[in-house]
């Protein structure tokens, strides 16, 4: 093993740097075979969109219009664009025009840095009202990531909220909100229906809600404070479904509560590039039974989510390459599916990918329940990667503290061939570096030429089959080049200890 000394750590963080710029300042070479389209902040819906002086305007626009296989749409760079989830058809693209920054997309309907949006609601705790109903918020994000909150989310029980640790005890904001910027966002009317799994209780629909924040702020006013308060709200950001052939090139996706790319179904040719996004999730998923990431909660506890690209289900030529992806309450790239049906995931590539402060930088499970074995993952491959600080970011806000990985493919059976992890970067997690369990030892991937860089103390993870029992996690100590050498199977691994 090598030292991993101040001159290392500051090469290192300069490399992460250098490639996060290429990203965020590369080029559109996106061609298309249709009609390119055009959407910019002073353009107009009632116009053609076929040049740039005769722009669309909303996104809404974009979502509606008659799209063809072969079209493109191009939004302006520099551009921001608000509150509104774009609804993808089969074969479009959909890139950049112009010069300047990526087109940013946020999820708020607008920036809440507006002293007029705020009421003071109760002066001895410095708890504020917003005066707009907005979606749920995952976070609120102040001063572009200066700072954010710690959302605070009861349980739902008896058709009452509850506090999450403590069920005996209504939950009452001016109790609770014990921390400056603690958030909570109030369900305006409480719609209820009955969950899955054969359950009969009450509890709230979330879906398409709107509701009331409040926000505890001991310097004053929010919006005086301030100089951009954004709501990571609940939406998608690029909603695909099952869309097939669709590209995703050079734009920024940011203050995101729910996925910043959403497919699922079986996904044919998505191919997501040259991204940048950045503080998605959070976001209130559902009221069910028993929590997963609150394991001791009792019914009607609370699941949040959000990922920064997701597919979930089947998939085949599926890439995301040369994103840059940072403050994930959940996973940054991720190919998940829990299936009693035949699912295949084919051809993924994860390419080229800087990720940091996600609680799982790169995360896929195949779970197949009720003795479901026809699905399997073939053709994966992780490649050149730099993946970092898994678990440092505000997702470890989250009650299952103990789950943050670089790479996440948790406990499940996990079917897999020609699956590659090669050339990557794994560069500190507050838990497990990798997760690569499967049900077989025979699924496990294949590793070689990664560079490893954790704490002594700290853990390298797990990997192989728990048909008879679960692998031990393996600890990053003295021992860790042979580890990584001799079980997770990567010869010419790099591994470097810092003190």
């Amino acid at each position: 093993m090598i030292k991993a000394t101040e001159e290392f750590l500051k090469q290192n963080d300069e490399l992460f740097e250098s490639r996060k710029q290429k990203i965020l300042q590369a080029e559109d070479n996106l061609t298309v075979n249709g009609v390119s389209y055009y959407v910019s902040n002073s353009g107009n819906d009632e116009n053609d969109g076929k040049s740039p002086e005769t722009a669309w305007k909303t996104l809404a626009k974009v979502s509606w219009a008659d799209l063809k296989r072969g079209d493109g749409v191009f939004f302006k760079r520099g551009d921001l664009f608000r509150g509104a989830t774009i609804e993808t058809k089969s074969g479009v693209t959909y890139g950049a025009y112009g010069s300047g920054e990526k087109p940013k997309f946020y999820g708020g309907d607008r920036d809440y840095a507006d002293a007029s949006l705020w009421e003071l609601y109760d002066k001895e705790h410095n708890i504020w009202k917003c005066t707009e109903k907005m979606l749920d918020a995952g976070t609120f994000v102040f001063n572009n990531g200066e700072a954010h909150s710690r959302k605070l989310i009861p349980s739902y029980k008896n058709l009452t909220f509850v506090c999450r640790d403590d069920e005996n005890r209504i939950f009452d904001v001016r109790n609770e909100m014990t921390k400056d910027l603690d958030l909570y966002w109030e369900f305006d009317e409480i719609l209820t229906r009955h969950p899955s799994r054969g359950e009969n209780f009450p509890i709230p629909e979330i879906t398409d809600a709107k509701g009331t924040i409040y926000l505890r702020c001991d310097k004053g006013n929010p919006g005086e404070v301030f100089d951009s308060v954004e709501s990571v709200a609940r939406r998608h950001m690029f909603f695909v479904a099952d869309n097939d052939n669709v590209t995703i090139d050079n734009v920024c996706i940011k203050y995101i509560g729910m996925h910043g790319v959403a497919a699922g179904g079986h996904v044919v040719s998505l191919h997501v590039t040259n991204c940048e996004m950045g503080w998605i999730g959070g976001s209130i998923q559902h009221y069910m039974g028993t929590d997963p990431n609150y394991p001791q909660g009792g019914r009607g506890t609370v699941t949040r989510f959000g990922n920064a690209i997701e597919i979930y289900g089947g998939c085949e030529d599926y890439i995301a390459s040369d994103n840059y992806i940072y403050e994930v309450y959940d996973a940054g790239i991720t190919h998940q599916i829990t299936t009693s049906k035949k699912v295949t995931m084919t051809g993924i590539r994860y390419t080229g990918n800087v990720i940091e402060k996600c609680v799982y930088g790169i995360e896929y499970f195949l779970d197949q329940i009720e003795d479901e074995r026809e699905s399997y993952m073939d053709d994966v491959v992780m490649n050149d990667n730099f993946i970092r600080l898994s678990g440092y970011g505000w997702g470890q806000q989250r009650h299952n503290t103990h789950t943050p990985a670089l790479i996440k493919g948790w406990s499940y059976v996990n079917t897999a061939r020609n699956y590659f992890i090669n050339n990557n970067i794994f560069d500190r997690s507050a838990y497990r570096m990798l997760h690569l369990v499967s049900l077989k030892d025979e699924y496990r991937p294949e590793m070689h030429d990664n560079t490893f860089i954790q704490h002594l103390g700290g853990m390298i993870g797990q990997i192989g089959g728990n048909e008879v029992e679960e692998p031990k996690i393996e600890m990053f100590d003295e021992n860790a080049k042979s580890t990584i050498n001799n079980v997770f199977g990567d010869k010419s691994a790099k591994v470097y200890f810092i003190n």
